[in-house]
Formats: structure tokens, sequence, C-alpha cells
């Protein structure tokens, strides 16, 4: 399923600082070589608890005499800003035109990285330290004097505020909307940057800001950024793009030269001579490539081929070998998202009622082997879910809002969140048909001639659109029991570039996704369900999302000053969108299956818990 990661971070009512591991010493706007050492910090996370040390030489989770050298290759898992699974055209990953290649965060360097073992931290990479004001609107990025591209030329402070300032501009309306609260990004020196944010911004913007790329002032001032390319842009990560094909595959080389692999954050990592990333249009096609050695590495998402493919002869003899590691990050929300935009979806009854055509018991049984569970929150596989009636804190929450809300969107808060309806298994069970019949009357639809029709004569239709056919058998039961109702439904499956393109205009009736939050979720909420983000081509907010109290709880997330009470803003929030019926829920796992030829080597501690731990941590074996 299509993980829309984008540095998806989602977050009641208090200070709305990002805190550095110690609470910040003033900073008086002078050189970086006459600031006081005690107001600079390692790191950063949104309240500022880091797990590592000043002096840490690296991440627990690495195997820190890893060998260099081999190839990684696989099918990319997820996706961010532009990017396809089925094919690439441009080089430029970070604005709204074309379908950029998977991987090409590789090639550039942030101001700081993440550590997969926190829920939100972030360590120096270009930056070696931090010092923020104690308003949290200012934050001094010194950065390491050594930091350079590939071509051998000094990445310095004006590059990294040309870049920010680049990406407010230009980038993807993604990037454009998490920086909206950037006020300024200037370089007071070659060393030294300055970030200036607004005092409403979400807590996570700066750690946005920290973990984007960073590009060449000097490449960029003869070329139009805004522009797909296929020309390898200048970088300074530890990759550089080497051989492709558009549409085929990506090599990403390794750069022995890297001017940052001793750094604390890379050390045990980035072990791969070669990281390439493989596409096919066909889902049953990249597996039977797989099974010939094409490509070494595989997430499997399709659990009938979990459960009946792999019994090849490589695996047999255990040249392939099979995994399941927990997945501790949200599952996040995946489902068939409706376009309230679109006349006949206006009405949340209506939304209500094609949730009971959906039979997801005979689905998992019957196409799914049973290895999956339904979906019921934005906020799956987390402790941000709600579940039953609202408790203390929440109750607590919610009276402190009341005044901004409806007494009916108060009760509708305080009771047991919606959840979607579980069949008898039939596949077409009688009893829920009938009150999803029921709703549709109710919201003023009828049948006339056996289709469903509204006060004008004007029969439903739903179009539901996808770029690959691995979920047309999921849906056919699904359009069948619709049609049930009255209601004329088909698949509709489009290539790569005119369905990126659809969904930019939000151009569709529904659609599949699934949207991954983060364990610290901030300004990413805004974006995914916003009201400003509804009217914004390319945005996240698929559905349309435009009610003024679920914009109240994503500022009341945003504003949580602690992850206690981050956490009751989640499930009160949860509440309010799981009442709006803004899509029909999937199906989540919990868990990574993974497929590998038996080639690799990896550190003997577990994964880290907020990601899968590869190609990162892992090795090519030496023999």
């Amino acid at each position: 399923m299509l993980a829309v990661a984008a540095g998806a971070a989602l977050a009641p009512l208090a200070g709305r600082q990002l805190h550095a591991q110690d609470a910040p010493t003033p900073v008086a706007a002078v050189p970086a070589s006459t600031l006081d050492p005690t107001a600079e910090r390692h790191g950063l996370s949104a309240f500022g608890d880091l797990k590592y040390p000043a002096d840490f030489a690296r991440f627990d989770y690495v195997e820190p005499t890893a060998p260099k050298g081999g190839t990684f290759s696989q099918v990319g898992p997820t996706v961010a800003y532009n990017q396809s699974f089925n094919t690439f055209n441009t080089l430029n990953g970070y604005i709204l035109k074309g379908d950029g290649a998977q991987g090409l965060a590789l090639i550039f360097d942030s101001l700081m990285a993440r550590a997969d073992d926190e829920p939100d931290a972030v360590y120096g990479l270009v930056a070696q330290s931090v010092a923020v004001s104690p308003d949290g609107t200012t934050y001094r990025f010194r950065l390491r004097p050594e930091a350079r591209f590939h071509d051998g030329s000094a990445l310095t402070a004006e590059d990294a505020a040309f870049s920010l300032n680049l990406l407010k501009e230009k980038g993807h309306p993604i990037i454009v909307q998490n920086l909206r609260d950037l006020e300024s990004a200037t370089a007071e020196d070659i060393g030294t940057l300055i970030l200036r944010f607004a005092a409403s911004r979400a807590r996570d913007v700066p750690l946005y800001a920290a973990q984007l790329p960073i590009f060449s002032k000097a490449y960029y001032s003869t070329r139009n950024f805004d522009e797909s390319t296929l020309d390898p842009p200048l970088g300074s990560g530890p990759y550089r793009i080497g051989k492709f094909e558009v549409g085929r595959f990506i090599a990403y080389e390794r750069v022995a030269d890297y001017w940052g692999r001793d750094l604390p954050v890379n050390v045990g990592i980035n072990n791969f001579d070669v990281l390439r990333y493989e596409y096919f249009r066909d889902r049953d096609v990249a597996f039977e490539a797989f099974k010939a050695r094409a490509y070494l590495f595989r997430e499997e998402f399709t659990s009938r081929t979990w459960a009946t493919g792999y019994d090849f002869p490589a695996l047999k003899d255990g040249r392939v070998k099979q995994a399941e590691t927990p997945d501790a990050t949200p599952s996040g929300a995946q489902g068939w998202f409706l376009n309230t935009r679109r006349p006949q979806f206006a009405d949340p009854r209506v939304r209500e009622a094609l949730s009971y055509a959906f039979d997801f018991e005979w689905t998992n049984r019957n196409l799914m082997f049973g290895l999956y569970r339904r979906t019921s929150s934005f906020f799956e596989n987390s402790d941000l879910k709600a579940e039953g009636a609202a408790g203390p804190d929440e109750l607590a929450l919610i009276e402190t809002l009341k005044g901004r809300l409806t007494p009916q969107q108060v009760e509708v808060l305080k009771g047991a969140p919606w959840s979607p309806p579980v069949s008898d298994g039939s596949g077409q069970d009688r009893a829920l048909l009938r009150k999803g019949a029921q709703l549709l009357k109710e919201a003023g639809w009828t049948i006339r001639d056996g289709r469903l029709v509204d006060g004008a004569g004007k029969g439903m239709t739903i179009e539901f659109l996808d770029d690959e056919p691995s979920l047309e058998r999921h849906t056919a039961p699904f359009i069948k029991n619709l049609k049930l109702l009255g209601i004329e439904a088909n698949f509709r499956m489009v290539d790569a570039a005119q369905y990126q393109r659809r969904l930019n205009d939000f151009d569709f009736d529904a659609t599949v996704r699934r949207f991954s939050v983060s364990t610290v979720p901030g300004e990413s909420l805004r974006a995914f369900m916003g009201s400003r983000a509804a009217a914004t081509p390319g945005s996240n907010n698929l559905s349309g999302i435009a009610d003024p109290a679920v914009d109240l709880l994503v500022e009341t997330v945003i504003a949580a000053d602690s992850r206690d009470r981050l956490r009751t803003a989640c499930k009160v929030l949860d509440r309010q969108l799981r009442a709006g019926r803004y899509w029909v829920p999937q199906w989540y796992s919990g868990a990574h299956r993974l497929a590998y030829w038996d080639v690799f080597g990896k550190p003997a501690q577990p994964a880290p818990a907020y990601d899968r731990g590869m190609p990162a941590t892992w090795w090519a074996k030496p023999a």
C-alpha cells in the first residue's frame, strides 16, 4: 500500500516551542565564534528528551565495523512528495511536476539526521550544534566547516538558507505547507544559519526543516529548480546517482570520499557500494523477478503472495530467507478515501452507507488468508488511537474546548468513536446492506428503476481510481455490493502519470491510500486534514476535509507541550475525524514481512523501533 511518508508528523494547549536537550540559554545575535558553548546542543526532539549524549560515538542499532561493498536492490516500499511506485521520469523529487525517482534523499545531506530508535530525535549532520532562543522562535545552527558537495565545493550556511527559502517558494505543496511558519532563513556568516519561526508554528516544524535537503546555491544559479529534469543534481550526501533507465531502475553509488562518513550519525550505516531501486508495473511480475534474483530484497505487501508464493526452490534450500519483524510505527489510515468535493459524497450519511457494503471479514478470509486486521482509526496501531468512551484526560480537554464546539460535537467526542461495521463474513451481509440503504434514504436518495438517484433524478456513480491492478480483486466484491444498493461503480486503472495528475487536481471519486503518521504528529496534520490543504492542489487532503472542529483539534494537537497531552489531543482528534466518515477503512498488519536473498549481514542487535533498519544498517557478506 502507498505509505505517504513525507516527513509525516502529526500534534493541546500550551507552549509550542521545540526543546533542545536542556532548556536553551538565551542567545544573542552575535557571531557563532563568540556564542556561549553551553547554549548549544547536539540534538533536538519535540519535547527535549534525547537518548544519546553529546559525546556519543554511534547509534546503538548499528554495527560499527560493518564492511563496505556489494549491492542492495529492492522495489522501494514507500514514496514521498512526487514519487511513484510504478515509474519515474525526473530526478527532481521535491517539486510537484513529474514522477520523482525513489531514493533521491540519499544524495543530499541535511542539517541533522534522524535516530531511528527514538520517536522524533535528530542529531547533528551538516550542523554540529544548534542553539534555541527561550521562546523557541529562533534557531542558530553552527555548521561543520568540512562539509562539502560532491564537486569539492564548500557547503555553507548560504547554501542551507538558499535551500530552505527555495523549497518554501517553489517546493512540492506538501513542503510549502510544512514550511509556512518558517519566517526566514538567513546566513549570519559562512558557518552560521539562522532560522526564525512564527510563534504559532507546530513543534515539529524545526525538526522537519532540519531534515530537508541542502542544495548548492551555485549549482542552481544557472538552473531552474522547479522544472523536471533527468540531469543528476549536485549533491553532498553518502551516495551519488549512477546508472538509471527511466521507468525501469535507478542506482546510487556510494561516495568513497564522502566528507561525513565518520560522523557519529553515519558510523555503521551506508555500507553498500550500490543501492538500486527497481520499477515494475505489476506486482506479480515484480515477484517473479525477485524469484529470478533480478533484485535481492523485498517487503511483501500482497497477502496472497506471502501465504502461497514462497515455495520456490531458492527458499526451500535456504538461499532466500523470510522474516516477520514488528512495526512499532503507527499504521495510520488506509482505505478508500472519498472525495467530499463531489456532490454525491457531501452528506456523511452517504459516506457511512458505503462502509456497510464492504465486507472486510469475507475479504480477509477469502482473499488475504486472514493475515490482516481491520483499520478503524486515523492513528491505527498506536497509543494515539481513540478507544471506548472518552477517558478523564480527554474529557478535561473537551471541556476546555466547549465554547468553540457545538453541543452535538461535544457529545460525539465524549462517546465511543465510530468504527466500521463487522459483517457475518458471507460477502453479502443483508443486515448491513439494509442499514446502508436506510442511511441513503435518510440522505435523500431513492431507488428508481433499480438505480439510486437523488432528488433531481441523477444516479450515483463511483469510479475507484488506481494506477495498478493489485487491489482490483479486493474492490470487485465491494462494487458488487454497491450495485445491490443501486450504485453504479467501476474500477478504473490509468497510467502512473495520469493517476498522479488526477490526484493533484482532486479529479477522482475514490482512491486507495495509506497515510502514515509519525509517533509525534505535528505540522503534517494540517496538510492531511486541514481546511486550507483541502483547496491546495497536490496536498495530501484527498478527502477534502474542511471541518472547523478538525482544524481546531489539529491546532490543539500541534500546541501540546508534553507527550501525555499529545496523546490525549490525538485521541480527541481521532474521534472527530472518524465521526466525519471520510473513508471506507481497509486493513493493516502491524508487521514488516520481509524476504531476501541470503547475501546480507546485519547487526546482532534488533532493528530500531521506528524503522526497518535496512538497507541503512545491513551490509554485503564478504563471501
